[in-house]
């Protein structure tokens, strides 16, 4: 497999781009889980487990084998996920959404700058911010 061409890498972001800014101006389904929202832990970071809609929240639960007890959610604005559970969250955090629906059509929102609040995003830390 060849590496992309800057023009491959440039069309790459900018369609990134367009999905961050729908997510963030879109309502997404939040689990309730033990008295918060649903998250997983990997790789040293906690994720919010969002969904698109019932569908999606569906097959998550169906490939969790819970399909058969009722999932309580909250709709949440991904902005609010984004710009005020990530600092809420007490470490590195990003957001998951439609986990179910493998590479091809979840979106990971991982912790970075651009896509959470620079004092939260792990590369600022890196690059010699700190990680509130």
């Amino acid at each position: 497999m060849s590496e992309p061409t800057e023009a491959e890498v440039a069309a790459r972001r900018r369609e990134f781009a367009m999905l961050l800014e729908t997510f963030r101006d879109t309502a997404v389904l939040v689990p309730l889980y033990d008295g918060g929202w649903l998250t997983a832990d990997f790789g040293g970071i906690r994720w919010i487990l969002a969904f698109s809609d019932e569908s999606a929240l569906s097959r998550y639960a169906l490939a969790r084998g819970e399909a058969d007890r009722a999932w309580t959610y909250q709709t949440v604005l991904g902005a609010r996920l984004l710009d005020v559970a990530v600092p809420e969250a007490g470490g590195p955090c990003g957001v998951a959404l439609d986990a179910a629906d493998g590479a091809e059509h979840a979106l990971l929102l991982p912790p970075v700058t651009g896509i959470v609040p620079d004092a939260f995003a792990v590369d600022h830390a890196q690059q010699g911010g700190m990680l509130r």
